[in-house]
Parts: structure tokens; C-alpha cells; sequence
């Protein structure tokens, strides 16, 4: 962990009308001069307001602002410090723009196809050890989680996440990130209308895509990845649908628990050369 230094040519100009684009600027610069990397600590609140010329409650709102774009992570009782970790794109926008525009399930499995499968692939190419044993506890958390529909979603998404993680490419690794947790929020709604039938279905096609990934089969891969989306989108079409033939609508509530947090090593951060 290092603290960092104020980037070269930076001047320290008194701002009057105190706007938080300052403080975001002056963070972006931080961050284009190479003084801040993942795992750094940002000066004190006191010390930002100097060097940048504006009040500390200006500085906290900028802060706000870089957090809520997953930019920085406040520790309490430490400081504010770069995200030691994957980067992380937050699922809010997209969430009010589904609730605002009423993204449909064919529109959110057709999303996830386009994606999922091609990270599928990559991850058959370069998962390491530690990820491909992380999906082998993902699918077995699976199959012991039968009876519990709500538990067997998260350990679903946590296998697709890990999927993603291992692509190595951390732009798809978050854009996945973003729509399961999206997924999560509607899905969560209806995941007690699961069969056992569907449920165990699912499991064992993310056995089959896990075994698929671990033999570096990239086709195969894909192949099964496309196909399990296909039949969850089947699944939860006809879990939806009433006695009288009439899908149901479920709509993402205002505020909705956050997807669990999946913790990530260095390692499974790094691409692995094939």
C-alpha cells in the first residue's frame, strides 16, 4: 500500500464555486500520472481540499461521486483508498433504465448469450487452477442447494461471475458483473417458482460447462454455455406463466438487496497465457 504524490505541473488553484469536478479531475489525474494504482490510499480529506483549492465538504462530495463510479472504496476509521481489485461497473443505471424502459427476460437472456458464451470460451482458454476449482465449489454448492431455490440463485450467479472472472479480460469480467447483478434483482423475485425439475437440470448443465472449461475445450465451452441460457430462459418462461396461460410481469422494486459479494484473488486476476 503507498500513498501518493501530487501528479507533476499540478497547480494549486483556489476554485470558488467549489464543484466536484474538480475533485474528480483531480483524482482522474492522479490516476493518468501513475501516483495512484489499486490498493493506494488517497490523501486526507484536509490535504485533497489544499492541493486541489476547494472546501472539505466539497472534497467528501467528490469522493461520493468517484465511489458511487467504483473509482474509490471508503474504509471506516482508514481513509479512502483505490479498489484493490477487479474493476467493478455499478448496476444502478442499468437497473433504472430497466425499470424506466421495462427490459424484458428475452431481452435479458439474449444479453447474457451474447456475452456469456464468448466468455465461456476465453475462460476454457485460460482459467487458472484456483478458478477452475472455485467453479468446481460453485457447482457443488449447487447440487446442495436443491431445496432452497433463493440459495441455489446465488451460487448460480457466483459460478457465472467466477466463469467471467476467468476470462481474463476484465472489461467482459465486468460487464457481466453489472447484468447478473441485474439478473439477480428480477430473477430473485420469482426463483421460488423453480421446479426441482428445472432446478436440477441447471446444475447439471453448469456441471457439463465447468468440466468443458476445466478439459480446455473452447467449442464445447460455448457450446454448452449457449445452450444452458437457452433452456433457463425456457425454464423461467414456463415458471411464469399462470393457469391461465398469461405470463406474469415482475417488475425490479425501487431499493432491492445488492448481488453478494464474490471476493477475488490477485491471481484469478491474471490472464493466463496459452
Amino acid at each position: 500500500m503507498t500513498t501518493v504524490d501530487r501528479p507533476a505541473g499540478h497547480r494549486n488553484a483556489r476554485h470558488p464555486h467549489g464543484s466536484t469536478q474538480y475533485v474528480v479531475a483531480f483524482v482522474r489525474s492522479l490516476i493518468d500520472h501513475g501516483s495512484l494504482r489499486p490498493g493506494d490510499q488517497l490523501p486526507a480529506e484536509r490535504e485533497l481540499a489544499l492541493r486541489i483549492g476547494v472546501s472539505r465538504p466539497t472534497v467528501r462530495a467528490g469522493l461520493r461521486a468517484l465511489g458511487a463510479m467504483g473509482v474509490v472504496q471508503s474504509r471506516h476509521g482508514s481513509g479512502t483508498y483505490i479498489p484493490d481489485g477487479p474493476p467493478m461497473l455499478g448496476s444502478e443505471p442499468l437497473s433504472f433504465l430497466a425499470a424506466l424502459h421495462g427490459f424484458t427476460r428475452t431481452e435479458m437472456y439474449e444479453a447474457r448469450r451474447i456475452l456469456e458464451v464468448g466468455v465461456a470460451g476465453l475462460a476454457a482458454e485460460r482459467a487458472t487452477p484456483e478458478q477452475i476449482a472455485a467453479m468446481a465449489g460453485d457447482v457443488a454448492s449447487l447440487f446442495a442447494a436443491m431445496d432452497d431455490p433463493v440459495a441455489f440463485l446465488v451460487h448460480d450467479i457466483s459460478f457465472h461471475r467466477t466463469v467471467a472472472a476467468s476470462s481474463g479480460n476484465p472489461i467482459l469480467a465486468s460487464v457481466v458483473e453489472m447484468v447478473s447483478a441485474l439478473y439477480y434483482e428480477r430473477r430473485r423475485q420469482s426463483a421460488t417458482l423453480a421446479t426441482e425439475r428445472n432446478l436440477r437440470d441447471s446444475a447439471e448443465m453448469h456441471r457439463q460447462i465447468y468440466h468443458a472449461i476445466r478439459a480446455h475445450d473452447v467449442a464445447e465451452a460455448r457450446r454448452l454455455m449457449h445452450d444452458h441460457l437457452i433452456q433457463a430462459s425456457q425454464y423461467q418462461s414456463q415458471e411464469l406463466v399462470g393457469h391461465d396461460g398469461v405470463e406474469r410481469q415482475t417488475r425490479l422494486p425501487a431499493i432491492d438487496p445488492p448481488l453478494p459479494a464474490k471476493p477475488a484473488s490477485r491471481r484469478s486476476r491474471r490472464i493466463r497465457r496459452t
